[in-house]
């Protein structure tokens, strides 16, 4: 499968999803650690690519995103920004809010 459809694959598949060096209980960056600690404080499951064992997305995800920098947070098919957005939005209760309405519409659309 192109790299490319891959990423589209792993966006459309997860409603939460950190692009991110290291794992959200190992992270390898303090900007991935920073991102993936607001993103668990929202309380909703999520899925991550550690792009550190994935070197062809991370070669290729700053392109297809257009977002040059990790970590990387996709909500409901949507760039929502890297780290200092993350921080930002979880700062003022976007972020809460943001992940917890995609997780209710992801679940709802399961049950239906």
């Amino acid at each position: 499968m192109d790299i490319i459809e891959t990423i589209k694959e792993q966006i459309a598949n997860n409603t939460i999803l950190l692009y991110m060096k290291g794992s959200p209980n190992a992270p390898q960056c303090g900007f991935s650690a920073k991102a993936s600690q607001a993103i668990m404080k929202c309380g909703e499951k999520f899925a991550y690519v550690d792009i550190l064992q994935n070197p062809e997305i991370r070669a290729n995800l700053p392109k297809y995103a257009n977002w040059p920098t990790f970590p990387q947070l996709w909500v409901a098919g949507e760039l929502v920004g890297g780290s200092d957005i993350i921080s930002e939005m979880f700062e003022n209760g976007e972020l809460q809010t943001l992940v917890k309405d995609a997780a209710v519409k992801a679940a709802a659309q399961t049950e239906a």
